[in-house]
């Protein structure tokens, strides 16, 4: 069900009358008055209640959007917010003066939002059986971590044919090991992996001697 009618004495109870319907808070919901409530003669005679229409909002980028600006705005940030469809990604990418606060070390806030906002557009989307994938991106933080991140890879696969020996890098998130795993799988000689659980899951490069999964 992706909108029902309700009626009610007022329109705020007939809102909230929409909402035990559909399940869900005010803010997953448009809402369309259809009619104001009226009384007729001395307020006795012809009663007509308030009529409305509660539509869920189903759009991934509204969703986000609206989330994202919500978020920004109670810690005190003004910002304006991009978006663009690549595949199945939506990328949403954040502007704003003094973003570093949202970005957190080594981007661990901004991470903490994608998932945030991941987790609440998903739950909507979930009445009616989608998905969708959510990344953040802040004043070009993830452009500039990912070009670090190839170049780290590039080294450290130098070192590891050089040397022999395997290299457990730091934990990473899902992204972040894609970008290494991407960086090096052209390279006949050496082969990468992760290994450990979430949230500290690591990139394992080691010499191509056996096979694994990079995941």
């Amino acid at each position: 069900m992706n909108s029902v009618e309700a009626t009610g004495k007022t329109v705020e109870e007939a809102i909230e009358a929409g909402l035990k319907i559909l399940g869900v808070e005010k803010d997953c919901v448009n809402v369309e008055i259809l009619e104001e409530p009226s009384r007729g003669l001395f307020g006795i005679i012809g009663t007509r209640q308030a009529r409305v229409k509660l539509k869920l909002k189903l759009d991934a980028k509204q969703l986000a959007e609206e989330f994202i600006k919500d978020v920004c705005s109670k810690m005190g940030l003004d910002v304006s917010v991009q978006h663009e469809k690549r595949g199945e990604y939506h990328y949403f990418y954040i502007n704003g003066r003094n973003l570093g606060i949202l970005i957190g070390r080594r981007g661990e806030t901004l991470d903490a939002l994608q998932y945030l906002v991941n987790l609440v557009v998903n739950k909507r989307l979930s009445k009616v059986g989608n998905r969708a994938k959510i990344i953040l991106d802040a004043e070009g933080y993830r452009k500039k971590r990912e070009k670090t991140l190839i170049r780290l890879a590039k080294k450290l696969s130098e070192k590891v044919k050089r040397t022999g020996t395997k290299i457990v890098l730091e934990p990473m998130n899902p992204q972040e090991r894609r970008i290494i795993h991407s960086a090096l799988q052209g390279d006949e000689k050496i082969q990468t992996y992760s290994e450990g659980v979430e949230p500290y899951r690591k990139v394992v490069i080691a010499p191509r001697n056996n096979e694994r999964s990079a995941q």
